[in-house]
């Protein structure tokens, strides 16, 4: 059993980390799903200017991520449609609509030109690593110079974990990282390029949670017309809820028409005598017209989930824009310099004339001896030694080339390659600057590209959110027949009172137990329920009991007068101590009730008046003040014969 324990515990592990870190949750670094870095790789790849077919691109994907067409098409169409890396062309569905893509044969997409400026894909820079099957390489994950993890907004659920990230406008998030940059204070908030209304006053930078509202148009007071859409919804949800609700007699409206197309356009038509500011909330409360999100920013970070801010993310891509850049210079000056340096080898070469010293040298060891010992009389000149790469290089220049060098052009492009230098070497040391330059390039070519990208479409705006309990008519029969049944499905017996299905109802049994519940359809309480009331704390807490009671032993009763403070959902209470009977069960303040004795030999007095004000309220849980040390047979209330229990 141990063994068993053992390999199921170390599998389980195995496959929660698998699910978090590969399928579930964001890198920090890319901000990209282990599915969606696999697509971009392969439109890198195969990327030649044309349009592809999807369905080829998802094969090719599956030399990367083995794991079916089916998710790797999904996460292809939702990447394009993020518009931020893919160029498409045909059908790829409709956000407002709701519509899917068409199939994978029928559309078209590739790698847009701005994606290899936020993508760093020099294997210089970026880790490669092979494949699942080792025959090929694909990034451990790209080094992004944008947060992409806000840009395009993440879900995904994990063993024991979620991730909640919803988009953010480009503009927005690109101004707050030069902010952070220049060490200035910045803000940022959802956006979606659907619209609609949201308000953030319990987002907590990322992990708190948004309301989102439909945007109305109710110039018109015989109609409402549905212009934006809440975040994370489309026009075919809305309108499923829309008849959801007025099926279950929650709403009144007359007809819906839907007329989206590239933008919300959904008309509410209303009833004769009803008018749009008495629906309005009513579409709020009870329709997808106002949504509550929850949100959660967890991304992997340096292998392990991490839960971070927005603001922390932007620093985070911030710190590490400086540091690509760097790592961009730093590889560009690498290069630069070892062009030079071959640059300085030709010209030395030919014009000082060292390849005539290899012409009777008889072996490859003596021709690469002889080249770099031509060479020590000028070792002032060259960047670093000569290696035996320098020397191949040297001896595969053409005797046509020789012949015909002109060192005015030499001279000409060693001059552009140390201007080249000396600029990268300024950079290196305002490297902050080159960030910001490199931020402000990027927005003035999404200006150009994609101006829609750079719009705020969702409006920020503080509302509190409709209460559906305040906004639900009490219109529903809650009624007690004889038989001992409470519900708003029982047939016949008294109305007791008009509820809603949002309410909570309190009643108190024939033996003194009480309990709250939600509004029952059909519920046996038993015979002689003493008393039922919506469950608002304002009212109960306003309610006195005042509880008769005696000893079934020794038949001597008791009063107690209590209010209820609380309670718990669908628990049962008594409100005489346990294991006694109740006699009566009364709510008013003041009432008169008459104890009836047993009849014995030589006693005269065979019952007693009691006025109910003489006794002090107490709490719920005392044991009740005694009302005469004599056993009681039964009781009148206001002159009233009652049966025991009843």
């Amino acid at each position: 059993m141990a063994f068993v324990k053992n390999l199921f515990d170390k599998n389980f592990i195995e496959y929660a980390s698998y699910v978090i870190r590969d399928r579930a949750i964001p890198d920090l670094e890319d901000g990209l799903k282990p599915v969606q870095r696999r697509i971009l790789h392969t439109l890198f790849t195969v990327n030649d200017g044309y349009f592809k077919k999807v369905q080829y691109i998802v094969g090719r994907t599956m030399e990367y991520h083995p794991h079916g067409d089916a998710s790797i098409y999904g996460a292809l169409v939702n990447l394009a449609n993020k518009e931020l890396f893919m160029d498409k062309q045909g059908n790829f569905g409709n956000k407002y609509t709701g519509d899917g893509a068409s199939a994978g044969r029928y559309i078209e997409c590739r790698i847009n030109s701005i994606a290899k400026e936020i993508l760093v894909t020099n294997k210089a820079i970026t880790k490669y690593v092979p494949n699942y099957d080792g025959r090929s390489e694909e990034p451990e994950v790209y080094r992004s110079k944008l947060p992409i993890t806000l840009l395009i907004g993440a879900e995904g659920i994990a063993v024991g974990m979620s991730t909640k990230i919803l988009p953010y406008n480009l503009k927005e998030v690109l101004d707050a990282e030069i902010k952070c940059l220049k060490g200035e204070d910045f803000e940022i908030y959802p956006d979606a390029s659907t619209g609609g209304l949201i308000d953030v006053s319990n987002y907590n930078d990322g992990n708190g949670k948004i309301v989102t509202r439909a945007k109305f148009d109710t110039s018109d007071e015989k109609r409402i017309i549905i212009t934006e859409l809440p975040l994370d919804s489309n026009a075919k949800a809305l309108l499923e809820s829309i008849d959801s609700a007025y099926k279950a007699g929650k709403i009144k409206i007359s007809s819906v028409d839907n007329f989206t197309t590239d933008h919300c356009n959904i008309e509410i038509k209303l009833p004769r005598g009803v008018y749009s500011k008495d629906v309005i909330d009513q579409l709020y409360a009870y329709t997808d017209c106002e949504k509550s999100i929850a949100c959660q920013m967890l991304v992997i970070k340096d292998n392990m989930p991490v839960q971070m801010t927005a603001k922390e993310v932007v620093k985070y891509y911030a710190q590490k824009l400086t540091g690509i850049i760097k790592d961009e210079l730093e590889w560009e000056k690498a290069q630069l310099t070892e062009k030079l340096h071959l640059r300085t080898l030709e010209r030395i070469f030919i014009e000082e004339r060292i390849y005539k010293q290899i012409e009777e040298m008889k072996t490859a060891e003596a021709v690469s001896k002889a080249v770099k010992q031509g060479f020590i009389p000028f070792k002032e000149e060259l960047i670093r030694e000569v290696s035996d790469e320098d020397v191949e290089h040297l001896l595969q220049i053409p005797i046509r080339r020789i012949s015909l060098y002109d060192i005015n052009k030499n001279r000409a492009e060693v001059k552009e390659i140390n201007a080249k230098l000396k600029e990268i070497a300024k950079k290196l040391k305002h490297l902050t600057d080159c960030a910001v330059d490199y931020l402000d390039d990027m927005l003035a070519k999404f200006e150009k590209i994609s101006p829609d990208l750079l719009k705020r479409h969702t409006t920020i705006k503080k509302f509190n959110a409709v209460d559906v309990k305040a906004v639900a008519k009490s219109d529903l029969s809650l009624r007690y027949d004889e038989k001992g049944y409470l519900g708003t499905n029982v047939s016949g017996g008294t109305e007791i009172m008009k509820v809603s299905p949002y309410d909570r109802v309190l009643y108190v049994r024939k033996n003194g137990m009480y309990t709250v519940t939600d509004v029952p359809e059909k519920v046996f309480i038993d015979k002689g329920m003493w008393y039922c009331q919506v469950a608002e704390k304002e009212i109960i807490n306003s309610v006195l009991f005042t509880v008769i009671f005696r000893d079934p032993q020794t038949k001597i009763a008791s009063i107690k007068r209590c209010r209820i403070p609380s309670w718990i959902m669908n628990r049962d209470y008594f409100l005489a101590p346990e294991g006694m009977e109740v006699l009566h069960i009364d709510t008013r303040e003041k009432f008169t009730f008459t104890l009836n004795y047993e009849q014995k030999p030589r006693v005269k007095i065979t019952e007693e008046k009691f006025k109910a004000e003489d006794f002090e309220e107490k709490g719920l849980k005392t044991l009740g003040v005694r009302l005469a040390p004599r056993e009681v047979e039964s009781i009148k209330v206001d002159g009233i014969q009652l049966e025991l229990g009843l």
